[in-house]
C-alpha cells in the first residue's frame, strides 16, 4: 500500500516579533493532529517548528492533494492563529491569505511538499525547513545532493545511482514546468536553477526506476499577495539510502553556507546557517535564515524519531562560517550585494517611492 507524506507549514504568529513559535502555538496544533489521528484520517504525525514558522508533518492514505489532509492543516492553522492573536503574537495569521478554505492550500498561503510512494524495507526520510528564506534556497543543495558527484560520490560508485536523476523545474513567474535529466543535462539545468528566484527545483526522481526522491515547496507569498507578507520559509522531503544518496551525502550541502534571499524584511541575501531545532531562533537582523533538518525512518507509515541532524557538533564549523559570512553583508547595510536587486525588490517599499519620484526625473541630454 502506498504512503503519503505531507509537510504543510505556516506562519501563524511569531514570539517575540519573527524569532520563534510560542509553546501554546504548537500544542493547539499537536490537539488538532492528535483528534485527526485518532479520527482515522492520519497514520501519524509529528508537530515542530523553525523559528516562527509551524510546521505539520503527517503520513495518511489520503493521496498527495487531498482536500480531506489541506482541510485539515488549514484549520489547525486558523485555530493556532487564535492562540497567536489571543497571545497577541507578532504577525498573527500573516501566512493565511484567504478568508475560507477552496478544498487546496496552495495558493492561500501555507508552503507545501507532498510525495506518494510505497514504503520500502527501510524507508529514511530526511525533511528540510528554513526560515527568513525563499523557496528556491533548495536549489543548490539539492543539485549537490542528486547531480554533484564531488558531494554524492554514490553517483559514482554506486550502480543504482549510476545512471543520474532527473529534476522537476517550476518557473514560478510564468506558472509552467520543464525536466531536466542528470548527468546529461546538467549545464541547460544550472542556466536556469542558477536563478532562484524565478526558477525553482520542485520534484527530484531516479532515472531508472522513475521513483520520487525529493520535494520541495515551491509557494512564493509575494506572488501570490502582490505584496510583502513575509518571506516563503520552505521545505523540503528527501528519501535516503538505497537507490537514493545516503544520509551523509543528503546533509553535506549544508556545510557550506550559501547566500540566500530573505533575512531582514526579506529584502536582503544572507547566509543559510545549519541548526538545531532549539537554535532556529533568528534574532540577528532577523536573521540570519535558518536551515534544520530532522530524520525519520517510516515503520508501517509510522514516523520513527524525530532526529535533529543538524545538532551534530560536526556542523559547529559551518555555524562559524555563516556567522562571518553574515558580518560581511551586514557592513553593507543598503547597498548591494547585501539588499535584493531592484528587480526583487518589487513587492517592497521600492514602487511606491518610485511612484512618489516620478515626476523628479528628467531624461538626459
Amino acid at each position: 500500500m502506498s504512503i503519503t507524506l505531507s509537510v504543510i507549514k505556516a506562519d501563524v504568529g511569531g514570539y517575540v516579533g519573527h524569532s520563534e513559535s510560542h509553546p501554546d502555538v504548537l500544542v493547539k496544533a499537536d490537539e488538532c493532529l492528535t483528534k485527526a489521528k485518532g479520527d482515522g484520517l492520519l497514520v501519524d504525525y509529528h508537530v515542530t517548528k523553525c523559528g516562527d514558522d509551524l510546521q505539520l508533518i503527517m503520513t495518511h492514505h489520503e493521496g498527495e492533494e487531498s482536500e480531506k489532509i489541506h482541510k485539515l492543516a488549514w484549520d489547525t492553522f486558523v485555530d493556532c492563529t487564535k492562540v497567536a492573536k489571543t497571545l497577541k503574537l507578532h504577525g498573527a495569521g500573516q501566512d493565511l491569505l484567504a478568508d475560507a478554505f477552496s478544498g487546496n492550500v496552495k495558493g492561500m498561503g501555507p508552503g507545501v511538499a507532498e510525495m506518494e510512494f510505497e514504503e520500502r524495507a527501510a524507508e529514511t526520510i530526511i525533511i528540510f525547513m528554513a526560515d527568513k528564506t525563499s523557496a528556491g534556497a533548495w536549489n543548490m543543495p539539492l543539485y549537490k545532493i542528486f547531480a554533484d558527484p564531488f558531494n554524492t560520490i554514490g553517483l559514482v560508485i554506486a550502480e543504482n545511482m549510476h545512471a543520474g536523476f532527473s529534476f522537476e523545474v517550476h518557473d514560478v513567474k510564468e506558472h509552467r514546468k520543464i525536466t531536466f535529466n542528470a548527468p546529461d543535462e546538467i549545464y541547460d539545468l544550472l542556466v536556469f536553477i542558477g536563478a532562484p528566484s524565478r526558477f525553482v527545483v520542485k520534484a527530484v526522481y531516479h532515472r531508472e526506476t522513475k521513483e520520487i526522491a525529493a520535494v520541495s515547496s515551491t509557494q512564493r507569498l509575494a506572488l501570490i499577495a502582490e505584496r510583502y507578507v513575509g518571506k516563503d520559509d520552505p521545505v523540503c522531503i528527501v528519501r535516503s539510502q538505497g537507490e537514493f544518496p545516503a544520509v551523509g551525502e543528503v546533509l553535506e550541502p549544508f556545510t557550506a553556507p550559501i547566500f540566500v534571499e530573505g533575512w531582514m524584511r526579506g529584502s536582503h541575501y544572507g547566509p543559510l546557517m545549519p541548526v538545531s531545532i532549539a537554535d532556529s531562533t533568528p534574532t540577528r537582523f532577523d536573521g540570519p535564515p535558518r536551515v534544520v533538518a530532522i530524520g525519520f525512518q517510516l515503520s508501517g507509515s509510522k514516523l520513527v524519531g524525530p532526529r535533529d541532524m543538524f545538532a551534530d557538533k560536526s556542523f559547529d564549523h559551518s555555524r562559524e562560517q555563516a556567522n562571518e559570512m553574515a558580518d560581511i553583508m551586514r557592513r553593507h547595510g543598503p547597498f548591494e550585494p547585501h539588499r535584493l536587486p531592484l528587480e526583487e525588490m518589487e513587492y517592497t517599499t521600492m514602487p511606491q517611492v518610485m511612484r512618489k519620484l516620478e515626476g523628479r526625473f528628467i531624461d538626459l541630454d
